[in-house]
């Protein structure tokens, strides 16, 4: 398998190549980089005959925009990739993501089963957080390998945990109703709760959880006899603030499959498969590490929304 080095090795042997063709330009670089990253997902695909869509965000080498969590402006991104593609031959969803906004992901997740029906593979190289979970929750099977990991799916508004706002709230209630001089310390904390704060937090708590066993139930577990016990099973552990602790909890193969109950592929089990994603990943890393590229969506063909931190591009081969 060409590992990272390997990856970079031949990002610059292209570029070098290129140097004998043409002058060297700011742009020489991030074609280089390109023409590897659409070797390796034509590959993939060759390899397992399904359409290949990798959505990667830059969220790991590039901070401070909310742009790179998955919104409504996605949906573009995954109209240009699906087009002219044989949906008979299925999905693979390559993931990588810290989450994002739910409204968006359940349109986005609407949209990719209206055109590949449930015949969708979620594959998580490294990582899939949050909204990233529950889009792998709408798959088929989720691809995991033993360093790859999905994440709580507990909503957060304007970056607060709306599962910790319920029970702060409720834990005040007790304190004040058990002892009044704690109200003057828990007027200040609720007093910085906007109106309507606390139906927002149930309502997404709601929406999230609903959704999410709604795909378990109709997708991951179709036509399966107990689908909804198992459903339930899964969003009590994704879902539960108060066990996961924290937001950014990373969720690993053995404890998704063996503890939650998701249906994981492992991706140990084919070296060929094995060797053919972690390429594609790497090349995706290279991409957004070492150009001002942000956000990438993209097909097998080379079709591609590449948001950058000055322009916006769309790439076809």
């Amino acid at each position: 398998m060409p590992n990272w080095k390997d990856v970079l090795d031949e990002i610059k042997a292209y570029q070098t190549e290129r140097t004998l063709e043409m002058q060297k330009s700011s742009q020489q670089s991030q074609t280089a980089i390109d023409i590897v990253r659409h070797k390796y997902l034509k590959s993939l695909y060759d390899f397992t005959g399904r359409n290949v869509i990798a959505y990667y965000s830059g969220f790991l080498s590039k901070t401070g925009s909310l742009q790179m969590e998955i919104n409504d402006e996605d949906k573009n991104g995954f109209m240009m990739a699906i087009n002219k593609l044989d949906r008979s031959k299925g999905l693979d969803l390559i993931l990588h993501t810290p989450g994002g906004d739910i409204a968006a992901t359940q349109s986005i997740v609407d949209y990719l089963h209206q055109m590949f029906g449930h015949n969708i593979r979620a594959i998580i190289p490294q990582i899939a957080m949050s909204a990233g979970t529950m889009v792998a929750c709408s798959c088929k099977t989720i691809v995991m390998s033993k360093h790859s990991n999905l994440g709580p799916i507990d909503p957060h508004l304007r970056g607060i945990p709306a599962f910790g706002v319920i029970q702060e709230f409720k834990r005040a209630c007790k304190e004040i109703k058990d002892d009044q001089t704690r109200i003057p310390i828990w007027q200040s904390i609720i007093s910085q709760y906007r109106p309507s704060f606390l139906s927002q937090c149930e309502n997404a708590i709601n929406w999230s959880n609903s959704f999410v066993q709604e795909q378990l139930e109709q997708v991951m577990f179709e036509g399966e006899q107990g689908a909804k016990d198992k459903a339930k099973k899964i969003i009590k552990k994704l879902a539960n603030y108060s066990d996961n602790k924290t937001h950014n909890r990373h969720i690993h193969l053995n404890e998704c499959e063996n503890e939650i109950g998701l249906k994981v592929e492992k991706l140990e089990d084919d070296q060929v498969f094995q060797d053919l994603v972690l390429t594609v990943h790497h090349c995706y890393m290279h991409a957004l590490m070492n150009t001002p590229a942000y956000k990438i969506i993209e097909n097998h063909l080379g079709t591609a929304l590449v948001k950058r931190e000055a322009i916006q591009a769309i790439q076809q081969r």
